[in-house]
């Protein structure tokens, strides 16, 4: 009996709006996954939720969803009508700073006269009770409502705690200052870091009140600043879209228009210190471009007609006309920023775990604030510190650094593997990188350039000589459509420049699988596969080529054989080094192509790599992967074409360089868009910073929680300092992720490179 195949699932993001704690992210995930066949990633420092869900629920539905489980909801608006992230971010944040300096001010005043007895002149106490109490209701009334929200959803947050504490504190004080004798005319009262004993007359703790709103306040300020902070990257990305493009109509006129109309086949205009508008290739024109803020790759390349650009690179030279090939998100651009921004949004198994735990955390919060009064009054003790107590556990148990300890760690990361030219799909990939053991390496496009190139080109004594012998060979060969042939022009016109062009081809012939031949400048020029009869020069030298895994071809005048030319595949500048590195970092490096086993060889022997698999192919190359994996080994694989894609989707971690297929890039969960292997090197090493980084985090999340709440139980913290310790704790996650920020990667020190092959260096 057939079964009915399953659903299509769509992915939708979601804005939410006021999570202020891992335990917010909690409840969101779980309102949400009550709908049937709905999974959500919550990400706190991003307010993002990526939903997969079935056809049938809507995105309104999931709205809806989240706006039930007492947040704010929305869906993500078109590009073109977003503001500008950084207008966007400093619009919400006037609110927010209003807020926080009106609180300081009428705060610090309480402050300072609660905490300098000196100061405390007569009625010092009903100014402060004057000042404090619009803090604990305006300054404190976002979290107010919160908890509120959360009460009538029945759960409990941060803002839960925070709200208690404030009202809790606040209350404590009328009570004293009304009816419990602090209210009376020239009354002082000490300060201590520690709560202390009444002594008849009941204190005040304004402080407490008007302290735990500010610091808390200033926190998430800062905080929210903090985490702006590690977006930059993706910000830097979305400011190389261009919004205007210098249309040119087939009259030759030019327009400017708006970077939507903009459609694949249409030229425009790219001027010097201009960014190009979108992907697209050089039709007229010649200059060099800055593509460092898009596969971070420093040095300029020059292109020309024929020559591929992307869209956000800078032109630093003359002017271009560039045929638009790809437009909006299909884009190279688009694609690094969609990746980015899924990888920010998703969640390390680390981060899964903390946020299990916050779940949890602020209903067991609150039920120590209770036990611990219930404790503290039921033996006997003073109701005032009872209190403190009480408020001190409420105000000192913030899950805020569970929730912040990965996703601040994360959005640092992968926005400077993106400047760095490492495009990382999610956490998961951060993980498989961190943990790789073993690395599957392609050879042609991967380790070597996939482009033919002329090695060495051998005269025959007594001839033309190589010079002229090579400018015959590469005016023959411009008719070839053949690699070798188009190597050997491109050898020819480089290495002949100052000569001027090469001189025209008459009477061309190609012979499929033997050469070509024609006439140039009245000779007759033959290059030829080489037979058997071979000047003795000739002869020494083929072997040598074969041995180095080149190709060589013979190049007759005039019916007598003059030169050898040695074609072949050049290695990467900096493979040697990327291997030698990967060696260093406790990767086992093995080379698998479906190549020949004499390049194959000639390859791994210049590179160091002892492990070689020639003639694989792309299902055997999948094997191998598979084989490897039942070793117990962790394999990553790095590959640039079709044939790659089954191989890099069988791994544990599949790599594909950017210069690659879109098969190969789709199937893989890390890109190295600049299309340098050395980029791996600096992958693997951002990825164990990063674990690293995620790992402090949250040991020091749940450090701080597992020291600060006993001492807040045994009457050993005051209320005030608890809200500056639960401020600095996520402060303190956030700045050690910020840190990934300014990463550098610092090439390990190689050993001297022994001599290879000309043709492999």
């Amino acid at each position: 009996m057939a079964t009915e195949p399953a659903p299509l699932m769509t992915v939708t993001d979601v804005s939410v709006g006021g999570m202020t704690c891992a335990a917010c992210v909690r409840r969101v995930e779980k309102k949400l996954a009550r709908l049937e066949g709905v999974s959500a990633t919550v990400n706190l420092a991003t307010g993002q939720a990526r939903v997969s869900h079935p056809p049938r629920i809507s995105p309104e539905d999931l709205v809806a969803a989240v706006e039930q489980a007492g947040y704010t909801a929305a869906l993500p608006e078109p590009p073109a009508a977003s503001p500008p992230a950084d207008e966007e971010a400093a619009e919400d944040a006037r609110p927010d700073r209003t807020r926080l300096l009106v609180t300081a001010l009428l705060a610090t005043p309480v402050l300072l006269l609660s905490m300098v007895p000196a100061w405390q002149f007569r009625n010092w106490q009903w100014l402060c009770f004057v000042l404090a109490t619009p803090v604990a209701v305006w300054s404190a009334w976002p979290f107010h409502t919160r908890a509120l929200r959360g009460l009538r959803h029945s759960t409990a947050t941060m803002d839960t705690l925070v709200s208690l504490g404030v009202i809790a504190s606040f209350a404590w004080s009328t009570y004293a200052l009304f009816l419990g004798g602090a209210g009376t005319p020239g009354m002082t009262m000490p300060f201590s870091l520690l709560p202390s004993a009444s002594d008849g007359v009941a204190h005040v703790y304004l402080e407490a009140a008007v302290g735990v709103p500010l610091f808390v306040l200033a926190g998430r300020f800062l905080e929210a600043r903090a985490r702006h902070g590690t977006g930059a990257a993706l910000r830097s990305l979305a400011r190389l879209a261009a919004k205007e493009v210098a249309v040119r109509d087939d009259d030759g006129t030019e327009r400017l228009v708006p970077i939507e109309e903009l459609t694949v086949g249409r030229t425009f205009a790219v001027r010097p210190g201009e960014r190009v508008a979108t992907d697209g290739q050089v039709v007229e024109g010649n200059s060099a471009v800055d593509l460092s803020l898009v596969t971070g790759e420093s040095e300029p390349i020059e292109v020309g007609p024929g020559s591929a650009v992307v869209g956000g690179a800078v032109n630093e030279g003359g002017l271009l006309l560039v045929r638009a090939t790809a437009v909006g998100a299909d884009t190279q651009l688009a694609r690094i920023t969609q990746l980015v921004t899924e990888a920010q949004a998703g969640k390390a198994r680390a981060q899964r775990l903390a946020d299990s735990v916050a779940g949890v955390f602020v209903p067991v919060v609150l039920a120590l604030a209770v036990t611990v009064l219930g404790f503290w009054l039921g033996a006997g003790a003073d109701p005032q510190a009872a209190i403190t107590a009480c408020v001190a556990v409420l105000v000192v148990a913030c899950p805020c650094a569970l929730g912040l300890a990965t996703p601040t760690a994360l959005m640092a990361a992968t926005g400077r593997g993106a400047q760095l030219g490492v495009l990382v799909r999610g956490p998961q990939a951060l993980e498989g990188l961190h943990h790789i053991d073993t690395v599957v390496l392609d050879k042609t496009g991967t380790l070597t350039t996939g482009h033919m190139s002329v090695a060495r080109v051998t005269a025959v004594p007594g001839g033309p000589g190589k010079d002229a012998v090579l400018r015959l060979a590469g005016a023959v060969e411009q008719g070839s459509e053949h690699p070798l042939g188009r190597a050997i022009t491109a050898h020819a016109r480089r290495v002949l420049a100052e000569q001027g062009p090469l001189p025209e081809v008459r009477d061309f012939h190609a012979e499929p699988g033997r050469g070509v031949r024609g006439r140039v400048e009245g000779r007759l020029v033959e290059v030829l596969a080489p037979d058997e009869e071979l000047p003795a020069a000739l002869a020494d030298a083929l072997p040598v080529a074969e041995a180095a895994a080149r190709t060589p071809v013979l190049v007759r005048v005039d019916g007598e054989a003059q030169a050898l030319i040695e074609v072949g595949d050049v290695v990467r500048p900096g493979s040697y080094r990327a291997v030698e590195r990967l060696r260093r970092l406790g990767v086992h490096p093995v080379l698998a192509t479906g190549d020949r086993e004499a390049p194959a060889r000639a390859v791994a022997d210049a590179l160091g790599i002892e492990e070689v698999h020639a003639r694989r192919t792309p299902e055997d190359k999948a094997r191998l992967v598979e084989e490897l994996r039942e070793r117990g080994r962790r394999v990553a694989v790095v590959g640039d074409g079709v044939n790659d894609a089954a191989a890099l989707a069988g791994a544990d971690l599949g790599i594909a360089m950017g210069t690659g297929t879109d098969v190969a890039i789709g199937a893989a969960d890390v890109t190295l868009v600049r299309g340098d292997i050395e980029a791996l090197v600096d992958a693997v090493r951002l990825a164990r910073r990063s674990l690293g980084t995620i790992r402090a985090n949250l040991w020091w999340a749940f450090g701080y929680n597992a020291v600060t709440v006993p001492l807040a139980m045994v009457g050993l913290l005051n209320p005030m300092v608890a809200a500056v310790a639960m401020s600095v704790s996520s402060l303190l996650v956030v700045g050690n992720s910020l840190r990934l920020r300014a990463w550098q990667p610092r090439p390990a020190r190689a050993r001297r490179r022994p001599a290879v092959p000309g043709g492999l260096r």
